[in-house]
């Protein structure tokens, strides 16, 4: 099962999974609903001062938030994550709600994750998993091969800044949109129950929302492999851990009970 997205996700670092999730489209709908009523402490609303398009965030509720609860424990996902990456497990790291309102004109910026998370590991992936139709020209696009580059990128706030990460060997990510022509963009459109699943080094991006008729709802499920471990960045992360921060040092295991081993 999965052999050739297996890989593709070696090869490219990303892949569409067609119809795996047709069956949780109505638990994970009842989960952003759940979120967008009882937002968690890290909630961001990226457009506060737009009447339209808005476009807003939220992470590490899952634990609060039953339907997502159910998904991460009953769903493929943990299997699914677990034959990509090869590990002999899954453990849930966290994850990420992302709604683009119609007509939103907010781009995410090209990045990776890596360098954001307080984790090491080698055996990752992340699963975006949309909620609506997905047009290519709106879908979230991602750079092939860019895992196996070898190099960290800089972690950037939306508002441009970078994070202060002292004594990280992070370089400045190259201007990909000013050269597209030079690198391999993968992207697909997507019906709900179809999944992206890609490595947290994998580059990536994603244009505003340009159907002006529904909006562009999707939960992204980080998960990591056998050798995860907690890693002090030296600065800021996101998710921010600080509790984990005041007791690991680098290299430890990471905690049973707020990063449970799923599969």
């Amino acid at each position: 099962m999965l052999s050739e997205e297996q890989k593709l996700f070696k090869r490219d670092g990303a892949v569409v999974l067609r119809g795996l999730f047709k069956d949780w489209i109505d638990v994970l709908q009842a989960g952003i609903q759940a979120n967008e009523q009882n937002p968690g402490q890290w909630f961001r609303d990226y457009t506060p001062n737009e009447s339209k398009g808005r476009f807003w965030a939220d992470y590490c509720n899952w634990q609060n938030i039953p339907p997502f609860e159910r998904f991460i424990k009953e769903s493929p996902a943990a299997e699914i994550a677990k034959t990509l990456m090869q590990s002999a497990q899954a453990r849930m790291f966290h994850e990420h709600v992302l709604v683009k309102g119609p007509g939103s004109s907010k781009v995410t910026p090209w990045h990776h994750d890596a360098p954001y998370y307080p984790v090491d590991a080698k055996q990752t992936l992340s699963l975006w998993v949309p909620l609506d139709p997905v047009s290519r020209e709106s879908a979230i696009e991602f750079i092939a091969g860019s895992h196996l580059w070898g190099k960290h990128f800089k972690a950037q706030s939306f508002n441009g800044q970078y994070y202060d990460h002292e004594g990280a060997k992070e370089e400045i990510l190259p201007d990909i949109d000013q050269h597209r022509e030079d690198y391999n963009i993968l992207g697909w459109d997507l019906q709900p129950g179809d999944a992206i699943a890609f490595d947290y080094l994998t580059i990536h991006g994603a244009p505003g929302n340009l159907s002006n008729e529904h909006s562009r709802r999707a939960v992204s499920f980080r998960w990591l492999g056998d050798d995860a471990v907690y890693m002090n960045r030296g600065g800021k992360t996101s998710p921010q851990y600080p509790h984990l921060s005041e007791r690991l040092s680098t290299g430890d295991a990471l905690p049973e009970d707020e990063f449970p081993i799923i599969a």
